[in-house]
């Protein structure tokens, strides 16, 4: 019998092994069949976005910032400045006092007896529906919104062609339209009043008994007057200008939240992997993942998937030209070499961001390997069943004995 070369036993086996292929277990529909089957088609040569590549260097690294989730600051339009100046709301309780020059005027009598001073202090009122008070002889006195130097001033100007030099004190005895609510994923949660020197965002988290979680794992949410912001706790801690002063009426909800990302390719494990602490550098991410596969990976092709600020690439010196105007958040892949020792040190300053995709190329040969592979599945049975064959027919005859 005469062999037959192994290329040529490719060239006529593989159209058979393909067609075969219909006839081996699935578990799904094979692509082929999807594409076929469709009764209508949109697809073309060309990518479903457009994206920028960024090798990592020296020059990226300062402008590789994780901007987190929101900014309070930004949001809000006010830092760590002075503590906002708190006026008079409706359902607040205030207390006025009224002092006047001497005796034998509008409030204190001319045989005043064992008077302590020259002054009457009024029953507390609660300012009504209306924002109003009334003081005797002055008649109401708007209160709503309205510091009490405010209130005191409007009361001497209606009290002083009447009493005698008259001057007056207000005080706020209860705030209820001070109050700030805190809830959410925190001890205590509850509704205070604003201290009058201030309280910022992280006092009235303190007040609530401070985060249930760890930091890395909260985020807090600050909702005013229909506006609504949201920073990530520790840049609460760790950026003074986002720990606001809150102001009567703001609610604060903290948030329990995992930062994750996903790794695939050449890593030693694939999937979903959790931050787990304030900042994750590239190297960590690998690290997570499994590291690099020795077998498999290309240390020079280690690749992160994200949707980038404009403005950060911009100030890269990166070409957006290819994007639209008005987007401002455009698909980047940055891309780093492990096999320059500096690769790791640039690694260690680039932060991961949640979402973000870690993906390590194969090595060249190791799609290589794949098609011998593929060759030798082929090709090994029918070699094998030549050879038997062979072998067969080579045996000598074997004579049987029948007792």
């Amino acid at each position: 019998m005469r062999l037959i070369p192994t290329e040529i036993f490719v060239v006529l086996v593989l159209p058979v092994a393909v067609a075969g292929c219909s006839t081996l277990p699935e578990s799904g529909p094979a692509h082929r069949n999807v594409e076929a089957d469709a009764s209508a088609k949109l697809n073309g040569p060309s990518p479903v976005f457009n994206y920028a590549l960024v090798d990592l260097n020296k020059n990226v690294l300062p402008f590789v910032v994780d901007p987190g989730p929101g900014s309070l600051y930004r949001t809000f339009g006010t830092g760590h400045g002075p503590a906002p100046e708190l006026r008079v709301g409706i359902g607040d309780t205030v207390q006025v006092t009224l002092f006047e020059a001497q005796a034998g005027g509008l409030f204190i009598p001319t045989d005043a007896g064992s008077r302590p001073g020259n002054f009457v202090t009024l029953p507390n009122q609660v300012v009504d529906s209306r924002g109003f008070i009334t003081v005797p002889y002055a008649g109401q006195i708007r209160a709503l919104h309205k510091t009490t130097p405010e209130i005191q001033q409007d009361i001497v100007g209606k009290l002083k062609d009447r009493a005698i030099e008259p001057q007056a004190v207000v005080s706020i005895v209860q705030q209820t339209s001070f109050d700030v609510s805190v809830v959410g994923e925190v001890n205590k949660p509850s509704k205070f009043a604003i201290n009058p020197s201030g309280d910022t965002v992280l006092d009235a988290i303190s007040v609530a008994g401070g985060i249930k979680n760890q930091g890395y794992d909260s985020y807090v949410t600050l909702q005013r007057h229909g506006l609504k912001g949201t920073v990530y706790f520790p840049n609460l801690v760790t950026d003074p200008k986002e720990n606001i002063y809150v102001q009567p009426a703001d609610a604060l909800y903290v948030s329990f939240y995992q930062r994750s990302f996903l790794a695939f390719g050449a890593t030693g494990a694939s999937g979903q992997f959790k931050f787990q602490q304030d900042v994750l550098s590239l190297n960590d991410a690998v690290g997570k993942a499994g590291g690099l596969l020795d077998s498999r990976s290309d240390p020079g092709q280690v690749f992160v998937y994200r949707s980038e600020n404009r403005e950060a690439l911009e100030k890269m010196g990166i070409d957006l030209s290819h994007f639209s105007a008005d987007q401002s958040a455009i698909p980047t892949i940055y891309r780093v070499n492990f096999r320059d020792p500096s690769g790791f040190f640039a690694s260690r300053k680039f932060p991961m961001r949640d979402g973000d995709v870690l993906y390590v190329d194969n090595a060249d040969l190791v799609e290589i390997g794949k098609f011998l592979s593929i060759i030798t599945t082929v090709t090994t049975p029918a070699n094998s069943g030549m050879a038997t064959t062979l072998q067969i027919r080579n045996w000598p005859a074997v004579t049987t004995f029948v007792p």
